[in-house]
């Protein structure tokens, strides 16, 4: 490959990189022509951009973004990059797709990932990070939980109006 072809690569993959904030690494080495298509029908149904790259060409385009060095040891063997706009999307993706497969390293595994600014190294972290919530999840519960006293004081403050507009009624309608 010339130095000008790996240039274009490594400028597309930072665009990637930049238009989606999260990204997984992954390994899909010997998934067969059938299994393949099927995960890559099932990320385009989930919003995430499955691209494979070369390890040296990923890396360049990492440094150039900044991200921590610490994933770049993930940066070996076969890799596909799973870049998504939803943090825990592809980790979900991940067990559903392997949820069957009873071999002793299911593919794709998770090599490494880079959620909410932060790096995960090895599969054993894909169960926290199909649980984790995403930033607007999380905004939307706290915002969820601030509107709740203030429902339950505007319930009862009707609630005791509709009972003292009663009792007012009732005195007012007795003979004296």
């Amino acid at each position: 490959m010339k130095k000008e072809d790996k240039n274009l690569v490594i400028a597309s993959l930072e665009e990637q990189l930049t238009q989606f904030p999260h990204f997984y690494i992954t390994n899909i080495e010997g998934l067969n022509a059938e299994k393949t298509s099927d995960l890559r029908r099932q990320c385009f149904k989930k919003d995430i951009k499955l691209v494979v790259a070369k390890n040296t060409l990923l890396q360049k385009a990492l440094e150039n973004k900044g991200v921590d060095a610490q994933i770049f040891e993930a940066l070996k063997g076969n890799t596909a990059l799973m870049l998504t706009a939803t943090g825990n999307a592809p980790a979900k993706l991940i067990k559903e797709f392997t949820k069957g497969d009873k071999s002793e390293c299911p593919k794709p595994y998770l090599k490494a990932a880079y959620v909410e600014e932060t790096v995960y190294v090895g599969a054993q972290n894909l169960d926290f990070l199909a649980t984790i919530k995403s930033k607007n999840e999380l905004i939307a519960d706290l915002v969820a939980l601030l509107q709740s006293p203030a429902k339950n004081v505007v319930s009862a403050l009707q609630s005791g109006a509709g009972t003292l507009h009663g009792v007012l009624q009732t005195l007012g309608e007795r003979a004296e």
